[in-house]
């Protein structure tokens, strides 16, 4: 049987791995180019569909006093 510690230990350990994993993933993903070249939306930069404009970024006004 573990006894306490082993397990808080081997719990924490686990924990720490996963954030670190997590932080890797983090700063190693790219980020896509949005409001490039003046659009408002992404566009696509590969294939068939190339400089299509898949979806524009639209903000809803709170202004409706």
């Amino acid at each position: 049987m573990i006894d306490r510690f082993s397990h808080l230990l081997n719990s924490y350990t686990k924990e720490v791995d996963k954030s670190k994993k997590d932080k890797v993933l983090f700063t190693a993903r790219k980020e896509v180019e949005i409001n490039g070249n003046g659009t408002t939306g992404y566009v696509i930069k590969h294939g068939p569909n190339k400089d299509k404009v898949l979806q524009h970024i639209s903000v809803k006004s709170t202004n409706n006093w």
